[in-house]
């Protein structure tokens, strides 16, 4: 671990102290962004979403898109959906059985 924190520490002009405070809070962040859309990608049933959290890891970007932009269209899009069916199901009357 000291080698990496003294390369990126090279690399950024800063201290190694500094620099594994940085790299602490950048993986502190991504874990914690990383869980809750995991958790609410598998919550809305969304497996891609999931596999996509669970294999990149991309600094957080997409799981906080996911959370604040696509969980949300998902959710008015199945719940619209929702609403048509139970309006058609309404819709429809029952048909009573005739006896002979």
């Amino acid at each position: 671990m000291d080698a990496i924190t003294e390369t990126i520490a090279l690399q950024l002009g800063l201290s190694t102290s500094v620099t594994a405070v940085l790299v602490g809070f950048v993986l502190v962040w991504q874990v914690i962004w990383k869980g809750f859309a995991m958790w609410k990608a598998a919550r809305n049933s969304h497996l891609i979403w999931f596999l996509v959290f669970l294999i990149f890891n991309l600094l957080a970007i997409p799981e906080i898109l996911y959370i604040f932009v696509f969980s949300k269209c998902y959710s008015k899009a199945e719940k619209e959906s929702a609403v048509n069916e139970t309006k058609v199901k309404k819709a429809k009357p029952k048909q009573k059985k005739k006896r002979r």
